[in-house]
């Protein structure tokens, strides 16, 4: 898929991984729409960017917010691609030390943001994608969800954050088979530790002891290899139906 002169739609794109592979494709000549809760970041890095890139602020589990931020792309032009980062972190043992069993409401929120605000954006963009005329590798669009490793080695206290994350790598394969007909592609990252603004308010000795972890490279990830990765993966034409861990070869511990 041709990146330039398309449009982009990125769901978290005002900060971490999302911003991160917003810029990537701004850089390489997509317009673009900044899909975020956060008014005044997503303001400030729409402004930054340039007259190209539109933030709309949006819920990502509400149906007509997400599809009022579509429109807003298609009035930019073709959009081709959507790259889904919106998501939330959350930790809770299912018995906590003293026998109380994990809120169900804090459960049931993790899963409606992360994985049914993921599906709602991809049904959407792909209604949109499936509008267009095919290039000349018969595609119209592609689908970028957010994973993560935890979906596949989730830790003690990850039960709500690790079945969320493990859903959209379930997603990966039946929705690029639905899709297949109108030739948009779906695939997936999960990535490691990466140096995210939720990581920036862990101590810097936890920090260092994340980083020391990872077999190579020794560090948290750059946001800027989800980047180039949600690049790499666009313009590979025979990429679909997969996740893709993007970890350094990191396996997580029970805790």
């Amino acid at each position: 898929m041709k990146i330039e002169g398309s449009v982009a739609l990125v769901t978290g794109g005002a900060s971490g991984l999302g911003e991160a592979a917003l810029r990537r494709l701004v850089s390489q000549g997509a317009k673009a729409v900044i899909i975020d809760r956060d008014a005044e970041r997503g303001e400030t890095v729409a402004s930054e960017l340039g007259t190209d890139v539109h933030f709309v602020q949006t819920d990502v589990t509400r149906a007509q917010d997400v599809q009022a931020a579509v429109d807003v792309a298609k009035s930019l032009g073709e959009l081709r691609i959507a790259v889904n980062c919106a998501g939330i972190g959350t930790a809770g043992r299912t018995l906590n030390r003293q026998l109380v069993p994990h809120d169900l409401d804090v459960f049931r929120r993790v899963i409606e943001i992360n994985l049914i605000g993921t599906f709602n954006v991809l049904r959407l963009s792909a209604s949109a994608m499936a509008g267009y005329d095919a290039n000349d590798d018969d595609e119209r669009g592609v689908i970028i969800n957010t994973a993560s490793i935890a979906a596949y080695e989730g830790q003690i206290g990850q039960a709500a954050y690790a079945a969320s994350k493990g859903g959209i790598v379930a997603l990966s394969l039946p929705t690029a088979r639905d899709l297949s007909s109108v030739g948009v592609r779906v695939n997936a990252i999960a990535p490691g530790t990466f140096d995210t603004p939720m990581l920036a308010t862990v101590p810097d000795p936890i920090r260092q002891a994340l980083a020391a972890g990872v077999p190579f490279p020794k560090r948290l990830g750059n946001p800027e290899y989800y980047g180039l990765l949600v690049e790499q993966i666009v313009r590979n034409p025979y990429l679909n139906g997969e996740c893709i861990r993007l970890d350094g070869a990191l396996r997580m511990a029970p805790k």
